[in-house]
């Protein structure tokens, strides 16, 4: 946990600041995950720090979402199948 709090500041991923009374605050919790090797070993801990956005309602409380990042995996997958399909990419 601690880590990744070092990690959010380092990078200047968020900033503390406080909330207008106008906004209804959403909570957060801590994603524990043990990563494991193919072998079956210990490789680390992971520790996420998460939106509780499923008491969010769409148009009251946002009105879109934004997805910062794409993992590769699934990046190389629709590049083979739009290679496979012929599809043009935009």
């Amino acid at each position: 946990m601690q880590e990744e709090l070092e990690a959010f500041q380092k990078n200047d991923t968020w900033k503390i600041v406080s909330c207008p009374p106008s906004v209804k605050l959403i909570g957060c919790k801590w994603d524990y995950n043990i990563k494991l090797k193919s072998d079956g070993s210990l490789d680390r801990y992971k520790a996420q720090l998460v939106a509780l956005g499923n008491h969010q309602e769409y148009g009251v409380d946002y009105d879109e979402t934004f997805a910062p990042f794409a993992k590769m995996t699934i990046v190389q997958t629709i590049l083979a199948i739009s290679a496979s399909q012929s599809w043009l990419l935009y």
